[in-house]
């Protein structure tokens, strides 16, 4: 597929990285030139300076035969205008745009033929905010991932010295819950991914991914490890987007309070919230944590648009007493070397918002992207379509569906149902069939698995 993407920073980078190395045509545009030059030294793909708004530069880029514009610079009026250049000078067949400001996404009329024809726009606050409510609302819990919106849910959790699954085999757990199918689909040892079988047996400091049916999450995850007692007091560092965003989410069902250093932001926090309560300071004010008894909060979120405040913020948080801390931060060297130390989660923006992405852009019927541990692995939603004649999967029993290396298939959502996978059960058309690949290199596979054969059209 040839795709042009405008804006070279974390985002566009690294979705260049993933999109070239699955054999797509990639051209790249972006202002800074030192910055096209060094991306070009390590991939394999075209780059044009210049702004990519432009109509001269998206020429220069191909857009007269590209299949797909993705905007994602830092300037929603860029991403916007260079998805209305593409559609009206070269009929570019498909527009995604990352727009950050709620004064645009709120107003859905904007997003037309007519206005700004924008096929998929990507918000990453929401994203990023639905993240962070997800593990609110499953203590324990180091990531939360929706399938078939929201009937089946991936749950990583960490397995600790002395945890009810350490040194289990995998076959003896799902024993002990003979009321609640689940799977478990993938597990990471020091930092490498383990395909599981029946005879795995868990080790401590696992990071262990299960899914299962939406309402059966909290029973397995008591199983799997002592569960934690469900949060109450929430602490926000930072009020801005994804800071007012999750304050106003969940203050209907949490003590929360926000931390907002100025005093414009602090004064329309006060007026938007109901229920919490916004303070001005600076969330690394060790005074002022005490003062607020953060040793007696539940989850601590550092949400500012600066990585050291965050990391501070949550280091001071934990040490002094609050029991969870959650952290944003934006430059995904940081990201493996604080998390699992002091601070419990540590969430990067930009790999929530590249899942995103790559759901739209990846051929076949996926629905859903995600990755797992930072890009490590994958899993995929992927919509079965055909039949016996026409399809390598539909009607086939799983365990006759032969695979990719690296690939496992961890459920089949059905309707309103969620069927755990067995060998015995067979993919029916329209299935939502969850996947896991430990090796991303395969996905191009996976979506030659789930074509169509011509007999079908």
């Amino acid at each position: 597929m040839k795709i042009i993407i405008v804006g070279a920073g974390q985002v566009g980078g690294t979705l260049a990285e993933h999109l070239a190395s699955e054999r797509n045509d990639i051209t790249l545009i972006d202002k800074d030139s030192n910055r096209l030059r060094e991306l070009q030294d390590r991939l394999d793909i075209g780059t044009v300076a210049g702004h990519g708004s432009h109509p001269g530069v998206l020429a220069r880029a191909g857009a007269e035969d590209a299949e797909m514009l993705i905007a994602v610079t830092d300037s929603d009026e860029i991403n916007m205008v260079a998805c209305q250049v593409a559609h009206s000078m070269f009929r570019t067949p498909q527009r995604i745009a990352r727009i950050r400001s709620h004064s645009y996404t709120q107003h859905a009329s904007l997003f037309s033929k007519e206005a700004f024809p924008i096929d998929v726009i990507i918000s990453p606050e929401n994203l990023v905010t639905n993240a962070i409510e997800r593990l609110i609302e499953h203590p324990g819990a180091v990531q939360v991932l929706d399938f078939a919106d929201g009937k089946a849910q991936l749950v990583g959790m960490k397995a600790y010295h002395g945890g009810p699954m350490v040194g289990q085999q995998l076959t003896e757990i799902r024993k002990r819950m003979p009321n609640a199918d689940t799977r478990v689909a993938a597990i990471f040892r020091r930092n490498r991914p383990i395909l599981p079988e029946g005879s795995t047996v868990i080790e401590a400091d696992d990071d262990v991914f299960f899914i299962a049916a939406r309402e059966h999450i909290r029973q397995v995850m008591s199983e799997l490890r002592r569960i934690d007692k469900p949060y109450k007091r929430v602490m926000i560092a930072g009020g801005g987007n994804i800071g007012m965003r999750l304050a106003e989410t969940i203050e209907s069902r949490y003590a929360v309070k926000v931390i907002e250093m100025h005093p414009e932001r602090c004064k329309l926090l006060s007026e938007r919230l109901q229920h919490g309560i916004a303070l001005r300071g600076s969330a690394s004010d060790r005074e002022l944590l005490i003062a607020e008894n953060v040793e007696d909060t539940d989850v601590f979120c550092a949400l500012t648009n600066d990585d050291e405040i965050n990391i501070m913020s949550s280091l001071l948080a934990k040490r002094l007493g609050a029991a969870k801390v959650i952290t944003l931060i934006g430059n995904p060297a940081y990201v493996d070397l604080v998390q699992g130390v002091d601070i419990d989660i540590a969430i990067s923006p930009q790999q929530v918002t590249i899942g995103s992405l790559l759901t739209h852009v990846r051929r076949g019927h996926m629905t859903n992207v995600y990755r797992l541990r930072r890009g490590a692995a994958e899993a995929l939603e992927i919509v079965a379509h055909g039949d016996s004649s026409n399809s390598k999967v539909v009607g086939k029993a799983l365990g006759d569906i032969k695979l990719p290396e690296g690939v496992t298939i961890g459920a089949i959502v059905r309707g309103s149902e969620v069927l755990i996978a067995h060998r015995h059960v067979k993919v029916q058309t329209d299935d939502h069939v969850i996947m896991f690949l430990v090796d991303k290199s395969r996905t191009r596979e996976v979506e030659k698995l789930f074509q169509v054969g011509f007999g079908f059209f």
